[in-house]
């Protein structure tokens, strides 16, 4: 099989192709290399004789009708995209640009591909979204694949918007397809303006630790290596036209994983004061979900799969990670953005 994954040089995309390369499967990374892509989360792969990187974007139509020629995939694995509610807030255009229109431009060449291939029934098209498009829960409750879309941020509106164009282009033209979305995920490569890294390199640098709000807001917690196994198992397992939810099975609210993530350096890394120290409450940012809750049993009963990492065995694994790889983090610390407080408008 070849495989075409798009965004393979960002946090998730990058687990994903270490992941397939490792299992044998030809991969076709494309990715535009923006702020956020690093090529270093690849140098595990970057010398197998089944991986291979082009560098393109997904807005780019021209681009994309010449790799699906070049290298005529059998499935598509769709993970570019604008992913940080923080800067959707401050900038959405890049967000409706990348996540709407690139995912546009993609569905119609994977779909001149597939039919200039006399539409095989082997070819997959999986897009991969996130659980934000649900909108926020009350302290009860999950999200189920049949929960009404009710995006409140620009970057979950327009990763709505993409779910719904992957939807019709299967309704409308046949394009097999399946739909992912998924919990928080944490872990490795981690880009450092997300919750987890930002405490980790604020505690290690001594600086205050940021909390939006008081730290109430639930989320699930997926490490991406699981998220990596999971994709595959739907890429290869999953129904045509179904969509599957992906979660972590860890609910934790941002205090207590941020109390927990301080907990773990204070053991690993201690210092003359606790890292719990340097917590401060911040103005919220606006349209905050309060709780994020995934129900699994769709993938679970119809795919045999389920997350293989706690909560804590995550986060000690991602500590560690950081405390050992201080090169690939600093080095990406100068990169626009990082270390400012973004999404206050």
């Amino acid at each position: 099989m070849t495989l075409l994954i798009t965004g393979g040089a960002g946090f998730i995309g990058s687990a994903v192709v270490r992941l397939a390369v490792s299992r044998g499967l030809d991969v076709v990374n494309l990715d535009a290399l923006t702020y956020a892509a690093c090529l270093d989360n690849l140098a595990a792969v970057a010398d197998a004789p089944n991986y291979s990187f082009v560098h393109a974007d997904i807005r780019d139509a021209d681009a994309l009708r010449n790799i699906f020629a070049r290298h005529a995939p059998h499935a598509v694995m769709h993970l570019a995209a604008e992913s940080h509610v923080d800067r959707s807030i401050d900038g959405p255009g890049a967000f409706i640009d990348t996540n709407v229109t690139g995912t546009y431009h993609l569905l119609e060449a994977a779909r001149a591909h597939w039919e200039g291939q006399g539409r095989p029934d082997g070819f997959r098209f999986h897009h991969i979204s996130t659980d934000e498009v649900y909108g926020s829960l009350g302290a009860t409750g999950q999200f189920t694949e049949d929960t009404p879309y009710a995006p409140n941020s620009p970057y979950s509106a327009s990763k709505a918007a993409s779910d719904h164009l992957v939807r019709a282009w299967g309704e409308t033209y046949g394009l097999p397809y399946v739909i992912t979305n998924c919990s928080n995920n944490y872990g490795p490569y981690h880009f450092p303006e997300k919750l987890i890294p930002v405490v980790i390199l604020n505690a290690l640098a001594g600086q205050p630790i940021p909390v939006y709000g008081k730290g109430e807001n639930v989320r699930d917690w997926l490490y991406v290596e699981d998220h990596a196994d999971a994709l595959l198992t739907v890429l290869q397992n999953g129904r045509t036209g179904r969509s599957y939810n992906i979660g972590g099975e860890n609910e934790a609210r941002n205090i207590d994983l941020v109390r927990l993530i301080c907990a773990i350096l204070d053991r690993l890394r201690p210092r003359p004061t606790p890292y719990g120290d340097l917590i401060r409450f911040v103005t919220d940012r606006p349209g905050h979900d309060l709780r994020y809750a995934i129900d699994p049993t769709r993938i679970r009963t119809e795919l045999g799969w389920r997350p293989s990492i706690t909560l804590e065995e995550g986060l000690e694994r991602t500590v560690r990670w950081y405390l050992d790889n201080e090169p690939w983090w600093r080095a990406l610390q100068s990169r626009d953005g990082v270390g400012t407080r973004l999404g206050t408008a």
